[in-house]
């Protein structure tokens, strides 16, 4: 039922949303015939990395003779078209120069990083395969490599971590914060894919793992659910803005072990071989072989139908 002071409400409420100075930090100026990152297309992008980098496991591939190099030719070369794309959308979201065709600037170089993209696939297959066999190894219920590849969260969210900081490297914007954030959305485990991480890395579990963009993993780690590696404090620049790019994230060395819970914060080194019990603050640098637990009461209370409570 319109009125007109249905019509007035209405006409306020999109003048309200149309003036810039309220929107200006929440909307893109998107030029017509520029490419705009798409999740759809990146799912697509996910799913045919994940097929190329474990055949037999995933899609259509057909390991008998010569059939694996025919799906994967297929697959690549969808892969490359895709990648190319949204390497382009991204780059031309974040380009401010005006003064030229801005898919006409960045078309090449887009089919060139993906192109190095798809070089780099063999080493981050191989990078899998350790990661998956230390995740197989550290867990006495995984029952062959095949369950740990189809079912468990840790080596989904390290595949895209993997894959987001390869296209990191090669400099691409917003592309790699989204593939991390996919797996962040499945698995509820946060790798930013800034962090740097070693070969056979196990995240067991994973729900409410966190590591920041300037942590550091060696080889061997392992790491439980709700396990934190993150910052500290924020440095502040004259204006009162926290100061980006700093390393302020914790540096963890090889076969380091951390459980369930425990906390982690700032630029700290945790040393070689040691262990970090569950549910523990650290907050200061660790010898190698440390080993880090929660302080057992000095006296133990029970608790009997609720007493004490």
């Amino acid at each position: 039922m319109k009125t007109q002071e249905f019509d007035d409400k209405i006409n306020k409420t999109i003048e309200q949303l149309s003036n810039p100075e309220l929107y200006k930090q929440l909307c893109h100026e998107h030029m017509t015939g520029e490419p705009l990152p798409s999740i759809k297309k990146l799912g697509k992008i996910m799913d045919l990395v994940r097929e190329i980098l474990f055949p037999g496991y995933f899609g259509n591939t057909t390991l008998r003779g010569k059939t694996t190099a025919h799906y994967l030719g297929v697959y690549v070369d969808e892969l490359f078209e895709l990648l190319s794309g949204e390497v382009l959308a991204g780059m031309c979201f974040e380009c401010t120069d005006e003064s030229e065709n801005k898919v006409v600037k960045h078309a090449e170089n887009a089919k060139k990083i993906a192109l190095e993209f798809i070089e780099f696939l063999p080493e981050i297959r191989r990078r899998l395969a350790t990661d998956v066999e230390a995740t197989f190894l550290n867990d006495p219920a995984a029952r062959n490599y095949g369950e740990v590849i189809f079912s468990y969260p840790g080596i989904r969210a390290i595949l895209n971590y993997r894959v987001a900081h390869k296209l990191l490297q090669l400099e691409v914007p917003l592309i790699p914060r989204f593939i991390s954030e996919m797996a962040h959305s499945e698995t509820g485990i946060d790798i930013h894919p800034k962090a740097q991480i070693g070969e056979s890395f196990t995240i067991d579990h994973g729900t409410g793992v966190v590591i920041g963009s300037t942590a550091i993993l060696g080889n061997d780690v392992k790491i439980y659910q709700g396990v934190t590696l993150g910052a500290k404090s924020f440095p502040l620049d004259d204006e009162g803005n926290p100061i980006k790019g700093i390393p302020r994230h914790p540096i963890l060395e090889d076969d380091v072990v951390i459980y369930a819970g425990a906390t982690i914060l700032g630029r700290v080194t945790i040393g070689k071989g040691s262990v970090i019990g569950g549910n523990v603050w650290v907050t200061n640098s660790l010898p190698p072989n440390s080993r880090i637990v929660q302080k057992r009461p000095k006296k133990e209370i029970p608790f009997t139908d609720g007493a004490g409570i």
